[in-house]
């Protein structure tokens, strides 16, 4: 199995800011990793370079082989995203916003199949008809989920997925990224340690656009010699203070 994401040196400068700093990352087709860290860690930044939405400003990085400067059109065929900001047309019912991604990224003689098995899967039935601006945060966060796979993408980007859902509601969507792993590689951003560690292949724990430390929750503990993701996290962050 080779390499789904590999990144050297990536580098994101704005005017008064560097929001990344010197990214080096490899990540395993059909791994899910998380990107921990506080907000303005330079996680959303990351996605953003990876999936094409923002110029790098330094290094390189490839996404299933192909590099994201310079075939990016071919790096937006084989990733999928749902934004921190919940992207869903309000105004189009579930079905309407999954049918019309569907006509974005597959042939016309799938789109029946293709959306009916989303929303199963989303456990969206009950509300496909219903206008998107009508459905709770959860459910507008699992549609927004299906349509960033709509596509069968080999890379899902999930930015802040759980971002101001109740308890319920985020251990629900867990249980549908986890669902998720056996058929593509998957990026998660999160500042929710206990998001992290159960979901997490590996975990990423960022700070002021630079990686302080990657691995799985055991070489974190053994790395650090606490126990349990948030004291591991604080160890590491005070250390760089």
């Amino acid at each position: 199995m080779g390499y789904a994401i590999r990144t050297e040196n990536l580098i994101k400068r704005y005017k008064d800011k560097t929001a990344v700093d010197g990214l080096t990352l490899s990540v395993e087709e059909g791994e899910l990793i998380a990107l921990l860290g506080v907000n303005g860690a330079g996680k959303t930044t990351t996605v953003k370079m990876l999936t094409c939405l923002t110029k790098p400003s330094g290094g390189k990085a490839e996404i299933m082989g192909i590099d994201i400067s310079a075939d990016p059109d071919g790096v937006k065929r084989l990733v999928g995203v749902s934004p921190q900001d919940t992207s869903v047309a309000e105004n189009l019912t579930v079905k309407e916003n999954l049918e019309f991604m569907t006509g974005i990224y597959l042939p016309a003689d799938r789109t029946e199949a293709v959306v009916s098995r989303a929303i199963e899967s989303f456990g969206l039935g009950e509300f496909s008809n219903k206008k998107a601006k009508l459905l709770s945060g959860g459910y507008k966060r699992k549609l927004s989920i299906a349509m960033a796979i709509i596509g069968e993408p080999k890379v899902l980007f999930l930015d802040e997925p759980t971002l101001g859902l109740d308890v319920l509601a985020r251990r629900q969507l867990w249980r549908e990224i986890e669902a998720l792993k056996k058929d593509m590689t998957i990026v998660l951003t999160t500042h929710y340690m206990e998001e992290a560690q159960a979901l997490a292949d590996r975990i990423v724990i960022m700070n002021e656009g630079s990686v302080m430390a990657v691995g799985t929750l055991d070489e974190l503990e053994n790395m650090t010699g606490k126990k349990g993701l948030e004291d591991v996290f604080v160890s590491i962050a005070e250390r760089m203070e």
